[in-house]
């Protein structure tokens, strides 16, 4: 692997303007794919494999054209000073504010709430749904004002007038502002890390080249493929934080390569080789992670998985390629001030300046190896308390209750529940097949009657039939808010009371609506998770012990993440469900943790903790496979790559941080979860447990089987293929490129 990459670092110094003109044309191509592909439908979401799923679609079989794509805008007028909505003057504001609603262009219907009787008993609130023709992605900006200032004028007349529904949605996907605020923070990491203009700026430049093929590449794919908005956000978030990292890593060696007095081609070839060698096998960690997200079942995770993963593999192949060849162009501008100041001193005494032995890295290493054991209790019981709140983790798909309370759509979610009581917001919908019953609508309303006395319903909807007649819906209203336990115990008993309902009614019925469609999401996800894990750390392991050899660092590694994965999740929980400092990041409303967010989390963060062990620990394998001992290639490879590690992780935690500031609940949640993640990982786990461990294990943490040994590929990620006498600088054929 070493030599093969040290070959292709040196044929793109040599070839760097062919290299260069060759990802400008992918660019390119790709950006003119990207901005003329049609724009993306949007997809119904689907979740195969659940009731709640087959339902809906028995549903759309059985009542086809009912189940309409058309956006909906539920609008709530509320009385002001406990007056009614019934009242001569209220009710004309309300019905001249329906008729002004259904004026839109693109509205389909509205519903008269005192015909359909939809007004609360004790008349204070009233509400009305308009029903447009096409779906929200479809609305006009004027159809979207139309639909504004109709509230407005409504509020004119006293009444409060609220309204949610997909309708009031904003459209579009990634604002800037969080890749913004990354890069910025990206930058001042890398001049403080470089001490360089150009060596800080190579690395954002090919990460931005990197995001701008991918976010292009998905756009294009968006029609064929119906991607989401979230799948381009994730794509933007890692591949900016990883095309940022690897590129880092690259430079970061061939300025250490040239500190040793080798010519440039040499050390671009020796960083690509080395370096490269860590880049590829920790990109294919993480690619492994989020591609294993497929086995879990769920296409929107699936599609977010391999549109990150795609993103991932266009880092890599940049870092390999377009990273070397732009330090082909400017050889000496990536080294240090002061390196470039002495370079001709350096050269005219025929010896190399001798790298400094003691930095930050060295001075922690020696450290943590004079205290492996309390170092390491602490690290251990550190993370321990913070995973703590993770056992009261509860999963769930917040809506509009979880909006600010400065949102429309929020207040009206809250005037709902307060004239109509909590479970208005989520009503159950029960699809009854009667197909082989004698008489469907006995037999429907059996079933409805059984459901309408469980215990925790508060109305049962009177049973629509299809036009055959041997299907019905009806509506079940429970007593508690949709995201509440109770109602996931309501559903629970409906379902556990089927054999004897089904039994007497002698048809089928099964439980859908979004509440019970969130429930089902959020149990699959969790019996999903273990097999998952198994999966993806499993393969990780495997290719571990490929590039380490080694038995004992691919289990530590494993333990390590899931250490840091957990702590994070409890730090999801402290925030998000528990509130505590919610509002330092925005979060007015807390309550279950988004279904997708922990198993999305958990993908990620694996891929990022083990880029992390590749990078430290390959140092020190190198150190070690060179003859040192394992307490000084702990050293070593702290001395060589903790600073860049360090800024590594800094960057990626002010990349996650800035999509804190998103809007969507999943990409906030996402953002605090990968960066705490991050944090935890790199300057606890890796920086404190790791070169404790290795301290412990001494020269076991090396031991492999010898029949394993002989069996294991050698990937040679060490670079000890690629050991040689140190190049002298001044070669004539580069002194053209002493200018630069």
């Amino acid at each position: 692997m070493a030599a093969f990459l040290y070959r292709i670092g040196r044929l793109a110094f040599r070839r760097r303007w062919t290299v260069a003109l060759v990802w400008a044309a992918v660019l390119a191509a790709v950006g003119l794919a990207g901005m003329t592909a049609p724009e993306a439908e949007e997809e119904p979401f689907s979740m195969p494999g659940i009731e709640s799923q087959e339902a809906f679609d028995l549903m759309e079989e059985r009542f086809p054209g009912a189940a309409a794509d058309g956006a909906t805008a539920r609008v709530v007028f509320v009385s002001p000073n406990g007056e009614k909505v019934t009242a001569s003057d209220n009710k004309k504001a309300v019905e001249a504010a329906i008729a002004e609603l259904g004026d839109g262009t693109q509205v389909a219907s509205t519903v008269d709430p005192y015909e359909s009787g939809a007004v609360s008993e004790d008349g204070s609130t009233a509400y009305t749904t308009v029903t447009y023709k096409v779906d929200a992605a479809g609305l006009t900006d004027a159809s979207r004002s139309h639909l504004n200032e109709s509230l407005e004028h409504a509020r004119d007349s006293g009444l409060t007038v609220e309204a949610g529904g997909d309708a009031m949605e904003e459209m579009g996907g990634p604002s800037g502002t969080a890749e913004a605020i990354g890069m910025s923070v990206a930058a001042v990491v890398l001049l403080i890390t470089f001490g360089s203009l150009a060596a800080a700026g190579l690395p954002l430049l090919t990460a931005l080249i990197g995001v701008g093929i991918s976010l292009f590449a998905i756009t294009a794919l968006a029609g064929p493929l119906g991607l989401t908005d979230t799948t381009s956000t994730v794509a933007i978030m890692l591949g900016l934080a990883v095309g940022i990292d690897y590129a880092l890593f690259i430079v970061s060696r061939y300025r250490e390569e040239r500190a040793k007095g080798r010519a440039p081609q040499e050390a671009v070839a020796l960083a690509t080789g080395t370096a490269g060698s860590a880049v590829v096998f920790a990109g294919l960690t993480v690619v492994i992670a989020l591609a294993g997200l497929s086995v879990v079942g769920i296409p929107m995770l699936t599609e977010m998985g391999l549109g990150a993963a795609g993103a991932v593999v266009v880092s890599v192949l940049i870092a390999l390629t377009l990273v070397p060849a732009l330090l082909g162009f400017w050889p000496n501008a990536i080294l240090p001030r002061k390196d470039r100041k002495d370079r001709k001193a350096r050269r005219a005494g025929g010896a190399p300046r001798e790298t400094r032995k003691v930095n930050g890295g060295t001075r922690w290493a020696s450290f943590v190896l004079r205290r492996p054991l309390p170092v390491l209790l602490a690290a251990v019981a550190g993370l321990g308390a913070l995973a703590l709140p993770m056992t009261d983790l509860q999963l769930g798909m917040p809506g509009d209750e979880a909006k600010s309370t400065e949102t429309t759509q929020r207040r009206a979610y809250d005037a709902l529940a307060e004239g109509f009581g909590p479970g208005f917001n989520g009503p159950l919908t029960v699809v009854v097949d009667a197909k082989d019953a004698d008489d469907p609508k006995v037999a429907a309303e059996t079933v409805s009657e059984r459901i309408g006395g469980t215990e925790g319903v508060v109305s049962v909807s009177p049973a629509q039939f299809n036009e055959s007649g041997d299907t019905a819906v009806f509506s079940v209203v429970p007593t508690t808010a949709p995201t509440g336990q109770e109602t996931k115990d309501l559903v629970n008993t409906i379902r556990g009371d089927r054999p004897g309902i089904e039994s007497e009614a002698q048809a089928t019925f099964e439980v859908t609506g979004t509440t019970a469609m969130n429930i089902d999401i959020s149990e699959k996800v969790q019996s999903a998770l273990v097999p998952y894990l198994l999966v993806v750390v499993g393969l990780a392991v495997i290719l571990l012990l490929v590039v380490f050899r080694s038995i004992l660092i691919p289990l530590k590694a494993a333990a390590g993440f899931l250490l840091s994965v957990l702590a994070s999740l409890g730090a999801v929980v402290v925030v998000f469900q528990q509130g505590h400092g919610a509002d330092l990041l925005g979060v007015e409303t807390t309550g279950p943790i988004m279904s997708l967010m922990p198993i999305f989390l958990v993908g990620i963060v694996f891929g990022l903790a083990m880029d992390y062990e590749v990078f430290l620990v390959s140092r020190m394998r190198e150190a070690y496979v060179h003859g040192q001992r394992p307490a000084q290639a702990v050293t070593s490879g702290f001395q060589h790559s903790a600073r860049v590690v360090v800024a590594a992780a800094l960057i990626m935690i002010a990349v996650f941080s800035g999509f804190i500031g998103d809007s969507d609940a999943m990409i906030k949640m996402i953002g605090f979860g990968l960066a705490s993640a991050v944090l935890l990982d790199a300057f606890v786990v890796r920086m404190a447990i790791v070169p404790a461990v290795l301290a412990l294990l001494g020269e076991r943490a090396w031991w492999l089987p010898k029949w394993l040994d002989r069996i294991l590929p050698r990937v040679d990620v060490e670079g000890e293929a690629l050991t040689r006498p140190t190049v002298p600088e001044a070669e004539p054929a580069e002194k053209d490129l002493a200018r630069a």
